[in-house]
């Protein structure tokens, strides 16, 4: 109950806030399929953010089991106001389509068209046949790992940040006990009398980064930190203290590093939309048997030139003896966690978009829910994505007036 409380007061607060400046209300109807791709276990409403945009009057339509796997029942959606539907189709003609993972096929081939679809990006599954299918659709995108907040930074993206780094911790701990098939390694982070602690190389100092670092220095690995900012290093200088050795992203320092190393956690964040490879396959030859590379950035690219998606049905892969975890949605394996994290996100911007009245009025104005949006009515509105594509594109400052 405590992520309740918490998410209804700030929500409210939100509104209130919003009050003082105000525009027109308007109800929005959005509909939360149940995810079905890729093992995603998260949905981005729970109950208490249901509750609360319910009460201050829009509609919400649940597909029947969308929260069973983040750990809530139907009947709590139902009690908080939410109307509940067995039928997939029918939460595909809702004004608003909400979900984590990017539709389908099938599921863009349900909606109606002239709609808003607010999801996660993940550029790196997506294909030129996505974008069209949406285009032909005209629907409206938001990517929610680009909206910003008042600091100008990508608050989903920071919570997600700190919740991978933490996984990615703890898979390369995991992964590192139990080794190849065949070639097991066998080794603890943590030393013990008489026995070096493991090895871990963490590429990039954001958020995943340094809880990547926390984590696995608090099991007790030697961990080595590198990014292309000497700012963000001695930044985590600062925060971590004595015993993190910090180095810059440079072809020499990575081949010296990578030769003894025991885990790799890839962690940059995108630029323009993708994630700088900074690794090469040449470089992964040089690593030890059975190491292990955790590419949390697979979703934007990943860091390293061997990275290709995986499922957390089968989530690893082996390329010169070194295992590969690139699972795009690794988030999804803590689904209870990450959905209250993304519900404390995205309730308050829904909650928003009301306030202001409604998604196009929002567009109009809001900069920082515009950073999110890469289609306005079936036009691509990304340059990187429509050069990249192939598609037609146009600048949202063209298409709204800069501001």
């Amino acid at each position: 109950m405590s992520d309740y409380l918490s998410w209804s007061e700030t929500a409210w607060a939100t509104q209130e806030e919003r009050l003082a400046v105000d525009t027109k209300n308007a109800k929005l109807v959005i509909g939360v399929p149940r995810e079905r791709d890729m093992d995603e276990h998260r949905i981005l409403l729970n109950p208490a953010a249901v509750q609360v945009l319910v009460q201050n009057g829009n509609e919400i339509l649940i597909e029947s089991g969308a929260g069973l796997l983040a750990g809530w029942e139907d009947k709590e959606y139902a009690a908080a106001g939410a109307s509940i539907s067995s039928d997939a189709n029918s939460i595909f003609q809702c004004d608003i389509i909400a979900k984590v993972a990017p539709p389908n096929e099938k599921e863009i081939a349900m909606m109606k068209g002239n709609q808003t679809l607010i999801s996660a990006l993940q550029l790196r599954t997506r294909d030129r046949d996505f974008f069209k299918a949406l285009a032909d659709k005209k629907i409206t995108g938001i990517a929610l790992e680009e909206i910003r907040d008042a600091d100008d930074q990508s608050a989903l993206r920071i919570a997600m940040s700190e919740i991978a780094g933490q996984q990615a911790a703890r898979l390369g701990a995991s992964l590192l006990a139990e080794g190849l098939s065949g070639k097991r390694k066998g080794k603890l982070m943590g030393g013990v009398p008489g026995v070096a602690p493991a090895s871990v190389l963490v590429i990039g100092a954001g958020v995943a980064g340094m809880a990547a670092v926390r984590l696995s220095r608090g099991m007790g690995a030697e961990v080595v930190l590198l990014d292309q900012s000497i700012s963000k290093l001695r930044y985590a200088t600062e925060q971590m203290g004595g015993g993190l050795v910090t180095e810059l992203i440079q072809e020499s320092v990575l081949k010296n590093r990578l030769q003894h190393v025991d885990v790799v956690i890839g962690a940059l964040s995108p630029i323009e939309g993708r994630t700088p490879m900074v690794v090469t396959e040449a470089m992964v030859e040089l690593m030890p048997v059975g190491s292990v590379i955790i590419d949390i950035s697979i979703d934007s690219g990943g860091c390293f030139e061997t990275s290709e998606i995986t499922s957390h049905g089968e989530p690893t892969f082996v390329v010169h003896d070194v295992l590969h975890y690139c699972v795009p949605n690794m988030n999804s394996a803590v689904g209870n966690t990450s959905s209250i994290a993304m519900s404390n996100i995205v309730g308050p911007m829904l909650l928003q978009l009301s306030g202001n009245g409604g998604v196009k009025e929002s567009l109009h104005f809001d900069l920082n829910i515009r950073a999110g949006l890469y289609l306005y009515g079936g036009l691509l509105t990304k340059r990187h994505l429509g050069e990249h594509f192939d598609l037609p594109y146009s600048s949202d400052d063209l298409l709204f007036g800069n501001l």
